[in-house]
């Protein structure tokens, strides 16, 4: 059975974004050919892709970012260098990703769905997808 690593917590941020630290991960873990199955189908979708359309950024220039960087805080400088949003545009980025799950009828039946799937349908508590992520991944 292949070992999962698993990248951070969607709660964690980077240049006041949540969810990037997970996105830089999850490229890291591409580029080293060490990215789980579980994760490739919404590489650079689902959330990794809302984070670049909010962003502005392509996922191949993302990726070679964070290629071409050693350390989280060269990927940092960049970011704040290059992605000009607004304290506004951020917070309505933050607030889809901590909210989804609880925010349209669609979200909360794929919701259930995951947490069917992943024998955490009993977890009432687990209201978002980044609740459900961190008890997956056994944050929680």
């Amino acid at each position: 059975m292949e070992q999962i690593i698993y990248p951070r917590s969607a709660l964690e941020t980077m240049c006041g974004w949540v969810y990037l630290p997970r996105f830089v991960d999850k490229i890291r873990l591409h580029l080293a050919g060490k990215l789980h199955a579980d994760y490739q189908e919404n590489f650079t979708k689902g959330f990794d892709g809302a984070w670049l359309k909010a962003a502005g950024v392509a996922a191949e220039s993302f990726i070679q970012v964070v290629k071409d960087s050693i350390t989280d805080g060269q990927v940092a400088d960049w970011v704040a260098k290059n992605v000009q949003r607004t304290d506004a545009q951020k917070k309505a980025f933050n607030d889809f990703v901590l909210n989804r799950g609880r925010d349209e009828d669609f979200a909360k039946a794929r919701l259930k769905m995951r947490k069917e799937q992943a024998g955490l349908g009993h977890r009432d508590g687990l209201q978002t997808f980044v609740d459900f992520m961190d008890a997956d991944e056994k944050r929680i």
